[in-house]
């Protein structure tokens, strides 16, 4: 199970934003991902699970202007409103299950998602997400998913996940979405500890 929101909330509301595991000072390899696309400066552009990742932070300090951001909990969001200040009127902030939010109908660009994903250890939640995805992405849109690689941790803030290789994690989208590429990263925790992460980037097609 992903965690429900009440854990999620707990995690944010005890803990230091840059002492949790997946913390970043920069989102360096979603960011190059997303410029790489060459989606312009208002591409509707959403990060699932953003929390409070300073992904937006990046975007905005870059020029993009069309931003959401998405996380079960609202401490997290309410955390990188307030790292972002007057800039925060300049993204929208969802508070919702990604795998339930109301998402406007191919109201999407580009996707992204670092580390959501390996926490739906059910089919049945991992087919909800792609609906969504198939739901909210414009077709010639693309999607970058992150989760951990095959040999990443089998489990994060005290809840299994579902590490993949690349094969399987597309495979996951199925037929809907052209598979672009995939890079590795050996991410530092906070506390040094090195995690093997995998994003896979694709588009989906017309059809």
């Amino acid at each position: 199970m992903r965690g429900d929101k009440s854990h999620w909330e707990k995690i944010y509301a005890t803990r230091a934003i840059d002492s949790v595991s997946w913390f970043q000072p920069h989102a360096e390899r979603s960011l190059k991902l997303i410029q790489a696309l060459g989606v312009p400066h208002d591409a509707r552009i959403i990060d699932v699970g953003g929390g409070a990742s300073v992904l937006v932070d990046d975007l905005l300090d870059r020029g993009y202007t069309n931003l959401s951001v998405l996380d079960i909990s609202a401490a997290a969001l309410a955390a990188a409103q307030a790292r972002l200040g007057a800039r925060a009127g300049r993204v929208r902030w969802l508070e919702a299950d990604v795998t339930r939010a109301a998402l406007p109908r191919h109201g999407i660009d580009l996707w992204h998602d670092r580390a959501v994903f390996h926490f739906l250890t059910t089919p049945a939640q991992r087919e909800a997400y792609v609906r969504q995805v198939l739901h909210a992405v414009r077709p010639g849109g693309y999607v970058i998913v992150a989760t951990f690689a095959e040999d990443g941790p089998t489990e994060c803030s005290g809840l299994p996940v579902v590490r993949y290789d690349a094969e399987h994690l597309h495979g996951e989208f199925g037929a809907p979405f052209e598979l672009l590429g995939h890079e590795s990263e050996q991410h530092l925790t906070p506390v040094g500890r090195t995690q093997s992460f995998l994003y896979c980037y694709c588009r989906r097609l017309p059809h």
